[in-house]
């Protein structure tokens, strides 16, 4: 008989596991057996009782993997982890329900398509929170996903999924043997052989395969001795509370970020990368070349005219009388519409300036649902309006003449979406340069989870990345996943590296993620199985009364 607090104590398992295995954490591998507590919890507890015990476990995996939300934002932490938590219990929930109907076979495989399906959801409706795709898992590992470049991180989703599955067979079918056998003699068998065997394949073989993909790679060495040009990553190490967005610190801003670069160029710099709204005082996009705080940025890049300057800034787009996006507002003066962006710009010597607007932005600090935009008064952004940012439709690379680098400008939270920034590449992208800043949370685990999830990226589209983070941490990281060179977390500091520029488009790349469909069409077949049979059920039973 289990205890009385057996099912908490499950539950809580779960959560720790989860907790423990996420990055930054050395425990990885515990992410192989997190949920088989959960999918033991399912045997025992009623439809109510599981979903509560469930939405405990996810509360206590996002309270301890992203707490660090509230270092930027308290409203926004406990608002963050307490939607997700809810939203990772469905799929649960329905996993509940679907192996009380059908059996635990029909069950797990719901287990796997429901999980894969959320992620999925969540990674592309309007209030996306993706930082926890199980994919993301292997962040400190990318050795051991070298297959990403097939599957994208929802085949480390799936891996993930398949192995807990596995390792509980063999557990509930030890539990069948002893009970079957109370009195069993000390040396027989506690595990189904094939239950056990297909753990280990499951566990082993994917691991295996991109060990022996990393041998088949050439060095990044060898690569790197085959780029005559370079890159130049500026960390500035701004505070982004009290200084950055202060229009009277702006002239030293920039002539700190001026020096940094100068301190670092050669005849062979072609790009120069500053971070996520290095220039912070928003200005018309047509208007850029005229404003005088910026003239010392138009100096700059004059006074080195084989360079190109990425860099993240502050912008407005007027529309004229015309209303034309749901995010433009009302100018009161001249009764016109406009857009705020956070922006990305390349600027070149006799070149016009190229201008992209960030897409994916944070739920409730950068943009609301269209169907919570009347609430934007009440949210507040870190250095933009109450109105929500607009952006730009899809992702673009920059293209500048005479520049060896056609650079993918993904700027902050997108860079936790593979198949976004694989259409980067589709665009032509042969560099992947991520402008952020995390300064917002500290120096806590989120900074430091956000530079790893990019490794992984990397893999996907076979990419170099240059990364410059506003406070750190600074990195350049291989197409395989591997950190090369990076700088420590709030330190002014430059990087100068023969980054390559590598033409070509990976398997992921050139047809996304194929995975996670298959999982939503398998839970829509099994949600409409139960639909039917629960229909079929009610019709019959109005008929045996008639």
């Amino acid at each position: 008989m289990p205890s009385k607090n057996q099912p908490l104590f499950l539950s809580l398992l779960s959560a720790l596991l989860l907790v423990i295995a996420w990055p930054m954490s050395p425990l990885t591998p515990l992410i192989f057996i997190a949920w088989v507590p959960l999918l033991l919890l399912a045997q025992t507890e009623n439809r109510i009782r599981f979903f509560l015990y469930a939405i405990l476990s996810m509360f206590i995996w996002n309270a301890g993997t992203t707490w660090w939300i509230w270092n930027s934002t308290a409203e926004g932490a406990i608002g963050a982890i307490i939607a997700n938590s809810f939203l990772m219990t469905i799929p649960l929930w329905g996993y509940h329900i679907i192996k009380r109907r059908f059996g635990l076979r029909i069950g797990l495989v719901s287990f796997v398509a429901f999980w894969m399906s959320f992620e999925y959801i969540h990674l592309n409706w309007q209030l996306s929170w993706p930082w926890l795709t199980l994919g993301n898992v292997f962040a400190l590992h990318p050795n051991w996903v070298q297959w990403y470049e097939y599957t994208g991180t929802s085949g480390g989703s799936l891996w993930v999924l398949l192995v807990n599955v596995f390792i509980y067979l063999a557990l509930i079918q030890s539990q069948s043997i002893l009970q079957q056998q109370p009195n069993r003699p000390p040396k027989a068998k506690l595990f189904s052989e094939k239950s056990v065997i297909y753990s280990a394949v499951f566990l082993l073989i994917p691991a295996a395969v991109s060990y022996i993909m990393l041998s088949t790679l050439p060095s990044s060495e060898n690569t790197i001795e085959k780029s005559a040009y370079n890159v130049v990553i500026v960390q500035p190490n701004i505070d982004p509370y009290n200084e950055k967005f202060n229009t009277g610190s702006t002239d030293a801003i920039i002539q700190k970020m001026i020096i940094l670069s100068e301190s670092a160029l050669d005849s062979n710099t072609r790009l120069v990368l500053w971070p996520e709204t290095a220039l912070p005082v928003a200005v018309w996009q047509d208007q850029v070349m005229q404003n005088l705080y910026y003239k010392p940025v138009l100096d700059f890049v004059n006074s080195h005219p084989a360079l190109t300057l990425q860099t993240g800034i502050e912008t407005y787009k007027n529309y004229g009388r015309d209303r034309a996006t749901i995010t433009a507002r009302l100018n009161e003066t001249d009764d016109t519409y406009y857009d705020g962006f956070n922006a990305a710009t390349t600027i070149k010597a006799g070149q016009p300036l190229q201008f992209y607007n960030k897409s994916k932005l944070v739920p409730g600090v950068e943009t609301l649902p269209d169907f919570l935009l009347w609430l934007g008064p009440i949210f507040e952004k870190f250095g933009g309006t109450t109105g929500g940012y607009g952006k730009s439709k899809e992702a673009n690379s920059f293209k500048v003449a005479g520049n060896p680098y056609v650079t993918a400008p993904i700027i902050c939270y997108e860079s936790i979406y593979g198949e976004y920034i694989a259409s980067y590449v589709q665009k032509g992208a042969n560099l992947l340069t991520i402008m952020t800043n995390d300064g917002w949370w500290g120096n806590t685990p989120g900074h430091k989870q956000h530079l790893h999830y990019a490794r992984l990226h990397a893999i996907e589209t076979r990419k170099w990345i240059a990364r410059s983070a506003n406070t750190g941490i600074s990195a350049v990281i291989s197409d395989k996943g591997e950190l090369v060179e990076t700088r420590p977390w709030n330190e002014a500091a430059t990087i100068k590296f023969n980054i390559p520029a590598i033409s070509g488009e990976t398997f992921f790349v050139a047809h996304g993620d194929l995975l996670s469909p298959v999982a939503v069409v398998l839970m829509l077949i099994l949600i409409g199985w139960n639909l039917y049979v629960l229909i079929s059920k009610r019709i019959n039973r109005k008929k045996s009364m008639a």
